[in-house]
C-alpha cells in the first residue's frame, strides 16, 4: 500500500503515559515521521506543513486500534465465510471505526470445517488485510463452552494443531484452550505443540481449578521464555466470560489468572463493552494489575454495527435483541442456558460474543472511570506487544506504521488513516481472491 506524500494530522495526541494538548503526527510513505507537540514538531523543522493545519482542541489522535479476539461484523461472520472477498466486508466493518490491526477468530467447529475457514482467512492474512488468526477451540470445557457447540468439543489433538496451522499458512497467531481438557497441557500436549509454531496459548472456556490454571500458564511461561519471549505473554480470554466464578473457598481459574497478570505473566482480555461486564469489574482489573496487563477486546460477531435480528456463529444460531447477542437455546440439551457466567435467569441463551467496535470498549471504559491513557494502551500497544509487533502498530512514533484514529471528544470516530492513507467506504481488491 501506499500514499500520495507527507500527511499531517492535529488534536489532542494520546500518547503512552499523557496527553499532549496540542499534537501533531506527520506520516510519509505510510510510516510516522514524527509524533509529538506542536513547538516539538516545528523545532524539528515541520513547521511549513503545521501551520497549514489548524489546531484542533476537540479532536483526539489516538494510535490505530488493535483487536486480538473479533468473529466479525457488518453482518458477516469470519467462521462462515466462503471466502476472503466476503470476509473483508467485516474485517473494513471494524476497520472504519477505527481497528487498523486485527485478529480474525474462528469458533469450534468440525475439524474439516475449521481447516477450510482457516485457508479463507488466510488470504486475508497474506494481502496484509489482517494479522492472522486466532482459534477459538475445539479444546475447551462442556460446562463452559458459552456460544460453542457442545458437540465439537474434543480432547486436546496435536495432530489437529498442526494440521490448522498448515491451513493457516503460518498465520494461526492465538488459540484458546482449556487446561483441565485432556491433551491440553503436559509433555507432548496442545500447549507444547502450539509454542512450537510460533501460536500463543490462551487460557479460557474453563471449568478447570486454580491449580489447573497454574500449571498451564506455568507452562506456558517457561516455554515461551525458552523460546526467547519474541511474543507474549499469554492471555486469558475474555476474563470471567466463560469460566468457572471466582469464589472465596474455590478460587478456580480467575484468580490464577489474575495473580499471573500482576506479576507479569499473562496479559489478560477483557470484554469492556458494558454487556459482558460491568464497568466497575473492568476498572477493578485495571487497578489490579495495570494497564499494561489488560487487553481490552470486542469478541465481536456478524452483528457489530448493524440491525438486531438473528444470525449465525458457526454452527450456532444466535439472537440480537438491543445489540446483546445471545445463542438461541436447544431446548433439548438441559444444560443449555445458564451454563457460563455471562447468562443471566431469564431462560435465555448465553451471551454468544459481541456487537461493539473495540473504540466503543475504550469509550466504555474510560466512562466506567478507567484513565484514558490506559485505556487506549490497553487497545493498542498492549496488543501490539502480546503479537510482537511493538514498534510497527499499536503507537505513534517514528518509523512505526503510520495507523492513525481521530475521533471527537466523546471518543467517536471522525477519521481513519492506515499506511497514512484514509480508509475508504469502498471494497478492496484482494489479489487472487
Amino acid at each position: 500500500m501506499t500514499d500520495s506524500g507527507a500527511l499531517v494530522v492535529r488534536g489532542r495526541l494520546v500518547q503512552p503515559s499523557a496527553v499532549v494538548d496540542d499534537g501533531v503526527v506527520v506520516t510519509s510513505g505510510g510510516r510516522v515521521a514524527f509524533a509529538g507537540s506542536l513547538p516539538d514538531a516545528v523545532a524539528a523543522g515541520h513547521g511549513p506543513a503545521v501551520d497549514r493545519v489548524p489546531a484542533a482542541p476537540e479532536a483526539y489522535v489516538l494510535p490505530g486500534l488493535v483487536d486480538l479476539h473479533n468473529h466479525g461484523g457488518g453482518g458477516v461472520s469470519f467462521p462462515d465465510v466462503a471466502s476472503a472477498s466476503d470476509a473483508l466486508a467485516g474485517v473494513l466493518e471494524h476497520r472504519r471505526h477505527g481497528t487498523t490491526t486485527l485478529l480474525a477468530s474462528l469458533v469450534t467447529a468440525q475439524p474439516e470445517v475449521l481447516l477450510e475457514r482457516a485457508g479463507v482467512l488466510a488470504e486475508l492474512a497474506v494481502a496484509g488485510e489482517i494479522e492472522g488468526l486466532h482459534a477459538e477451540g475445539p479444546f475447551l470445557s462442556y460446562r463452559r463452552r458459552g456460544a460453542h457447540n457442545p458437540a465439537d468439543l474434543q480432547e486436546g489433538s496435536v495432530d489437529l494443531v498442526r494440521d490448522l496451522v498448515k491451513a493457516a499458512r503460518g498465520y494461526l497467531r492465538t488459540m484458546t484452550i482449556a487446561p483441565e481438557v485432556p491433551g491440553v497441557t503436559g509433555p507432548g500436549g496442545v500447549a507444547e505443540a502450539l509454542i512450537e509454531a510460533g501460536v500463543l496459548p490462551s487460557l479460557g472456556h474453563t471449568d478447570g481449578s486454580t491449580e489447573q490454571a497454574e500449571a498451564l500458564i506455568e507452562q506456558v511461561t517457561a516455554a515461551l521464555a525458552a523460546a526467547g519471549g519474541a511474543v507474549g505473554p499469554m492471555t486469558a480470554t475474555h476474563l470471567f466470560n466463560g469460566m468457572r466464578p471466582l469464589h472465596h473457598r474455590k478460587p478456580g481459574p480467575i484468580a490464577a489468572c489474575l495473580a499471573a497478570a500482576a506479576r507479569g505473566d499473562m496479559v489478560v482480555e477483557l470484554i469492556g463493552d458494558g454487556v459482558h461486564l460491568d464497568p466497575a469489574t473492568v476498572r477493578a482489573v485495571f487497578d489490579m494489575v495495570g494497564a499494561d496487563q489488560v487487553l481490552l477486546v470486542t469478541d465481536a460477531m456478524a452483528a457489530a454495527g448493524v440491525a438486531d435480528g438473528r444470525y449465525e456463529l458457526g454452527p450456532m444460531s444466535v439472537v440480537v435483541h438491543d445489540g446483546v447477542a445471545r445463542v438461541v437455546p436447544d431446548v433439548s440439551d438441559p444444560q443449555a442456558t445458564g451454563v457460563t457466567p455471562a447468562s443471566d435467569t431469564s431462560g435465555e441463551g448465553p451471551i454468544a460474543g459481541g456487537t461493539a467496535h473495540l473504540v466503543d470498549v475504550v469509550r466504555c471504559a474510560v466512562a466506567g472511570g478507567v484513565p484514558l491513557v490506559d485505556a487506549v494502551r490497553s487497545a493498542t500497544a498492549v496488543p501490539a506487544r502480546v503479537l510482537g509487533l511493538m514498534g510497527e502498530v499499536g503507537s505513534l512514533e517514528p518509523g512505526s506504521r503510520a495507523d492513525v484514529l481521530v475521533t471527537d471528544a466523546d471518543l467517536h470516530p471522525i477519521r481513519v488513516l492506515r499506511h497514512g492513507v484514509d480508509v475508504a467506504r469502498g471494497d478492496v481488491e484482494i489479489a487472487g481472491a
